[in-house]
């Protein structure tokens, strides 16, 4: 991968990650061929954290129907769950969390 922009697609925003945003937990989804030490070290050079623990997971795609009958499935993607360090936050989500 070039950047830690091309590893980190979007952080997940849902009721789920923000309760492990409590534990220090933060949710986003990634590229599907990153690694999980390319993912920590995207994290740490984008965010400025100190990353613990990454767990990854493929979400595969949903079967939807098109129009009537027509068949199709919804994009297959990869989810990150990254752990940081005791006592640091990610700012975006600490932003969302406290408007709540």
């Amino acid at each position: 991968m070039n950047s830690a922009y091309d590893v980190i697609i979007r952080p997940i925003v849902s009721e789920r990650s923000f309760d492990l945003i409590e534990q220090g937990k933060y949710t986003f989804e990634v590229a599907k061929s990153a690694p999980k030490e390319e993912i920590a070290s995207a994290v740490e050079k984008l965010f400025g954290v100190h990353v613990v623990k990454v767990n990854t997971m493929n979400v595969s795609g949903k079967k939807k129907r098109v129009r009537y009958q027509n068949p199709g499935t919804t994009r297959s993607w990869k989810k990150a769950v990254v752990t940081l360090a005791p006592g640091e936050t990610i700012e975006i989500f600490g932003s969302q969390q406290a408007a709540e």
